[in-house]
Formats: C-alpha cells, structure tokens, sequence
C-alpha cells in the first residue's frame, strides 16, 4: 500500500562559529554556520533529513521558504521512485507565484532543494542504500527522466545524457567496487581560514600532508602583500608536491584577479576559485584567459543554466556543485552531465555544516554512473561540525571513505538539533545570557 507524507518539520539550526574565526575568508569575515533544516515523516514511520546551508543572519529566512513548501508536500505519495521524486522537484520549482521570486535561484530555490534533498533521503533509506548506491543503480532512462531540460537543450539534450549515461554503464560494479576499497581524493581547506594567525596555518598546512591529503586550500583577497607571504609559507610548508589551490570567494573586479594571480603565481596555485562574481560569466572567461592559473567555480553558481553558460563560454578548468545551493540532487545531476559533455571535471564545495557529508554522494555517482573517473577530481573536506550528524564523513589518508548507511548523511543527532536550534536553544540562550 502506498504511504503518504504525513509529516514536515522545519528547523533553524546555527553554530557559534565566528568566535574562532572557523570558515572566514575575504567575503566573509565572521560567519556562524547554519542549516535551515527540514524533516518529512511518511504514514509508516519513514523519514527524510534535508536542509540549507547558511552563514547565519537570514537562516530564518530560509526556513521560512522552505515552510512556504510544506502544501506541496504533505498528504502526497512518498517520493520513493526515480518518477515520483523527478514530480516532486517539477513541482516544488515550477510553481509560477514562488518561482516568479527567483526564478530559480535565491532563497526560494535553495529551499526546494533542501526538501528534495529530504525526499532523495527518505527514498534511498526506504531501498537500504546510500544514495550513492540508490542513484548509480538507476538505469541511464531513469536518470535521464530526473533531469528538468528546459533552458539546456542548446548544449545538452536528452540524447546526450543518454549517450553519456550508457557509455558509463559497463563497469559501474568494478567502479563502485573500487570506491568501498579505495575512497575518493579529497582536499582540506582547514589550514586556510583568512582569520588563521600564520603559525597557525603553517601547523595546520603540515598536518594536512602528514594526514595524507595531496590538496590544501588558501582563502585570499583582502590584502595582495598578506596572501603573498601566506602562500609562500604554505609553498614551505608543504613542499613542491603537494598543489594549494587559492580561493577569493568573490572579492575582485576582473582587473584585481589578474593582478593578484599575477603576484602568486610563482608559487604554483593549483586553481584560482570564485575569483570574481558568481554570475559574471565573461568576467571568468577573461580571468582565464588573462593569466596562467586554472579557474573553478560554481559553491554561488544558482542553477543548471549558468553553469551551462560557464561551460558554454570556457570560462572554467574545474566545476564546483553545491549540495545545497541548487534545487536539490536533481538539478545537480544536470550540472554533472553538462560538466561531462564538456569534459571538465567537478571539484565539489562542502565544509559549512553538513555539505561534506552531502556532496560526497553526488560526486561518487559521477565516477560510477557519469564520468567514470576519479582523474584530476577531488571533493574539498573541512573538519568542521561532523560530530552532530549520525552518519558523519569518514576521512582516512586524504580519502572519503564510501557511505555504507542507508540514506543522503543528512541527519543531525536530535540533541545537536535542541542544543543549537535559533534562538532558543541552550548554546544560544548561554551566549545571551554571557552578554
């Protein structure tokens, strides 16, 4: 018998992380990383965890928009099929009055993704299988019939994803074998936090590479002289082998990343990321092509048409999906077709809170079912807040290990969730009070 959505709850969740500057960078100095967290419940008991990611000040406002959902959800079938959870991410984006907010980008659409991110949660754990393993057993029709292809045709059409999507699946059990056994590359932003003092960052930098990680990452942009004595202390650090790759988090005009990678260029940054305006498509393509680092994007990129612009005009070497910043797994298996019809491999974002238990999973159904590579590919790790989820990312010799449970890894531990809901929650009524 067919059981229904009975239940959706909405959460504002929020760590105090400003206080040790974890996470800050050029943009943004202070952030206090947060989830607009959404839980549906299905009539026998099953449940899907999804949520937002934000830096703070607004993550009631997100949960807000995902509250504005909650019709399009409840007393519905559970979306437990490749059909029925490509109707539910239909319906929650082409809703004429919400979308018209967007459209497709922004608040509203970041929330849809937070509830299809919760419904691809309840339906994997209801097959008793990572969604890794739950997507990548799809067939190449399947998954094909997720994707929204409106506005893409003119660079990938549905026969394209198909061809793309049945080339890969000989050797999809070989590949899914190699990842339980071997893991997936991974790199840490952890030593390079602009707030970081630099003993701090060059303790951290040698920490990475003694833990296994052959990728560290530098955030940069408030002061050229500044980033050029960190990167040299983090090219001393780690050595000639190990690639740093720097990230501005939007901060220049086209002019400033030119200049500023022309000055860091002698220490061999691996990639320039988010150099200039997320939506500023020519603004990259010019970056890339004025200077002789390699450039990626995509954490702020708000949906599947811009990066298909970006592609479109070569204006980046690496694509960044984000879990949360697009409308859900759906869209982001649109972005990881696109990515391999141009041949450009995808370097996720995560840190935040949550994101690098998120994303994993999309990256290892692209080397399964999509691409077929791990080459040149790696998924960005921040030790940060896995000690509130129930099944937190598991890190060994620079490798996320696979997922074995059933489900995204969405779920926060209930006491995480009471302890730091907003504004009411005991870590927060303390800092009151402190105050």
């Amino acid at each position: 018998m067919s059981q229904r959505v009975t239940g959706f709850e909405v959460h504002d969740i929020r760590f105090p992380t400003s206080e040790r500057l974890d996470g800050s960078d050029a943009m943004n100095p202070d952030p206090d990383y947060s989830a607009a967290y959404v839980v549906l419940r299905a009539a026998d008991g099953a449940e899907g965890h999804g949520f937002c990611f934000t830096i703070g000040r607004g993550n009631d406002v997100t949960a807000a928009a995902i509250e504005a959902l909650r019709g399009y959800v409840l007393g519905r079938q559970a979306p437990t099929t490749a059909a029925r959870l490509a109707a539910l991410h239909h319906d929650l984006t082409h809703d004429s009055q919400l979308r018209w907010l967007g459209p497709e980008k922004g608040v509203m659409h970041m929330a849809a993704g937070a509830v299809v991110n919760a419904a691809w949660d309840l339906a994997a754990r209801r097959a008793g299988l990572p969604v890794w393993e739950f997507l990548s057993a799809m067939t190449p029709e399947e998954i094909v019939s997720l994707v929204d292809f409106r506005y893409l045709t003119d660079a990938l059409t549905p026969d394209d994803a198909l061809e793309i999507l049945r080339a890969a699946r000989p050797g999809r059990a070989e590949r899914a074998a190699a990842l339980r056994a071997e893991g997936y590359p991974a790199y840490t932003t952890s030593p390079g936090w602009i707030g970081y003092p630099d003993g701090k960052l060059v303790a951290l930098a040698r920490q990475a590479v003694a833990d296994g990680f052959r990728q560290i990452k530098l955030k940069v942009g408030c002061d050229i002289g500044d980033d050029v004595r960190r990167m040299k202390l983090a090219r001393a650090a780690v050595g000639p082998s190990v690639r740093i790759a720097v990230d501005a988090n939007q901060r220049w005009d086209v002019a400033d990343a030119l200049r500023w990678m022309a000055a860091l260029a002698p220490y061999e940054p691996h990639w320039i990321e988010e150099p200039t305006s997320p939506d500023d498509v020519l603004g990259h393509a010019a970056i890339r092509s004025g200077q002789p680092v390699r450039v990626a994007t995509g954490e702020h990129v708000a949906n599947r048409v811009v990066f298909k612009q970006l592609l479109q005009a070569g204006a980046v070497d690496f694509v960044q999906i984000d879990a949360a910043r697009v409308a859900g797994v759906n869209e982001n298996v649109a972005i990881l077709l696109l990515a391999a019809k141009y041949g450009v491999p995808v370097c996720p974002h995560a840190g935040g809170v949550g994101l690098c238990e998120l994303v994993q999973h999309l990256s290892m159904f692209d080397y399964v079912a999509v691409s077929g590579t791990r080459e040149g590919r790696v998924i960005e790790y921040v030790d940060h807040l896995h000690e509130h989820f129930e099944d937190p990312v598991r890190i060994v010799s620079g490798r996320y290990l696979a997922p074995t449970a059933p489900g995204f890894s969405a779920r926060m531990l209930p006491e995480s969730i009471a302890a730091h809901s907003y504004p009411d929650g005991p870590v927060w009524q303390a800092r009151r009070t402190a105050t």
